[in-house]
């Protein structure tokens, strides 16, 4: 495991520095000056009106629209934002989806102690690495949340964090007791301290566990009653971190479905990577206990799920859709108009593709195809977040380019040196769980 650890270490530092130069590329190039967006903005109008023209024509048009480009400075001024914002909101795309992948994991892990679940043991310690990341996930999401706000101007994420935004937006004014930063760093270190209270102790009891005489099962008792604590801590602390770090991009809208379609991205996305790393780590030999069975359930999962993130996808839309509610519909009005491609490809990713793939029981069993599937959710599951936060943000002036891809890579570069740095600290295998024979014969 350690020599696996090294060099998996190694490849992070390698994400980790090319992320590196990626994010700060991106942060280079996003600010520009009002000279240089109105010239960026004749180009593009004389680019879309000028392929039926004369040259002549071409002049004459952009030099026109040259004019008004200029007596529109606060558009002008406006698209200067959104662009300067690109880079942060695709740093906290990517904080988000690496976190929410921990949170799911977390989850999970905390429902298979809650329900006593017996085919699950042998992967509980794989669970416990990948949910190590969520406080450097979580704190990360909350320094570019903020940070957004007091370095630079203008960069927020959130709009409600701008007082000119706020002093003439009278929706915002009425939330602002809501709304407001003291209140949202508040909330955020009472989800964070609660969630990462019970990782640390239900790993504590784990690998006490592991220790304890035979027959003892007091450290596994431990494990079940914290375990259904946090559930109940969890259903509720999600519910309003998806508010305040994912809905709130969008102060004027908001779905009372938000919280459920929150949760069905980050569980199904989570599973995933669980079923990802097991087979990575059996392919190495370092899970011998972990069987098809295992690897087939795991994949029922990552289906059932997507069926389920599905089934709220269509009913948040379709209701809002039919109702015809202005200030609820102008949420996917913008997102079909500007983010056509990657509004509707992530239901081919997150659902039409796991649906047809793994409808078939034996293709659950397969590992490489599995991998593959994962491969296509995870991709899923970042364009979903992607759609949720730049629309808000920066509006039409969104590409998936160097800073995309540099946050990726830094942000992935960090969560696998967590993971498998968190795996070189306890034996893969739990021996003292009173269940881990149950899993370990855990075939049909």
């Amino acid at each position: 495991m350690y020599t696996i650890s090294n060099r998996l270490k190694t490849f992070s530092i390698i994400l980790i520095v090319l992320g590196v130069l990626g994010v700060a590329y991106g942060f280079m190039t996003s600010h520009k000056s009002l000279e240089e967006v109105k010239t960026m903005l004749v180009e593009e109008h004389a680019h879309d009106g000028g392929h039926e023209t004369s040259v002549q024509e071409h002049t004459e048009s952009a030099g026109s629209e040259h004019a008004d480009v200029s007596q529109d400075d606060k558009h002008t001024k406006h698209v200067q934002e959104q662009i300067a914002k690109r880079p942060w909101s695709a740093m906290y795309v990517s904080a988000l989806f690496f976190m929410t992948i921990a949170l799911g994991v977390l989850a999970f892990y905390a429902i298979q102690i809650a329900s006593q679940a017996g085919w699950s043991p042998v992967l509980f310690r794989v669970m416990e690495a990948i949910s190590a990341y969520l406080l450097p996930g979580a704190i990360i999401v909350i320094l570019l949340a903020v940070g957004s706000h007091y370095i630079g101007h203008h960069n927020e994420i959130f709009v409600w964090m701008n007082p000119d935004v706020v002093a003439d937006d009278k929706l915002i004014q009425n939330k602002s007791r809501y709304l407001n930063i003291t209140a949202f760093l508040i909330r955020a270190i009472i989800f964070i301290g609660g969630w990462c209270t019970y990782w640390y102790f239900a790993r504590k009891f784990s690998i006490a566990q592991d220790n304890a005489e035979p027959g003892d099962i007091r450290n596994f008792k431990k494990s079940f009653r914290i375990a259904a604590g946090f559930l109940v801590f969890y259903l509720y602390t999600e519910s309003i971190m998806s508010w305040d770090w994912i809905m709130s991009v969008d102060p004027h809208w908001f779905s009372t479905l938000f919280g459920w379609y929150v949760f069905s991205g980050m569980i199904v996305a989570g599973i995933t990577v669980i079923a990802m790393v097991a087979i990575y780590l059996k392919g190495k030999g370092l899970l011998p206990l972990v069987n098809d069975s295992h690897i087939h359930d795991l994949a029922k999962y990552m289906f059932g799920f997507s069926i389920f993130w599905a089934y709220l996808w269509f009913s948040q839309f379709m209701l809002i859709w039919y109702a015809n509610i202005p200030e609820e519909v102008v949420y996917f009005v913008s997102r079909i108009e500007d983010y056509k491609l990657p509004f509707f490809g992530m239901l081919v990713l997150n659902f039409v593709f796991p649906f047809l793939i793994l409808m078939h029981s034996d293709y659950k069993r397969v590992p490489w195809f599995v991998m593959m599937c994962g491969v296509v959710i995870l991709i899923g599951h970042y364009v979903d977040l992607f759609v949720m936060i730049m629309p808000a943000t920066v509006g039409d002036r969104w590409y998936i380019g160097i800073p995309e891809i540099g946050s990726i890579l830094l942000l992935g570069g960090l969560f696998l040196l967590v993971v498998f740095t968190s795996m070189t600290k306890a034996p893969l295998t739990p021996k003292g769980n009173p269940f881990i024979k149950e899993s370990e014969n855990f075939h049909y």
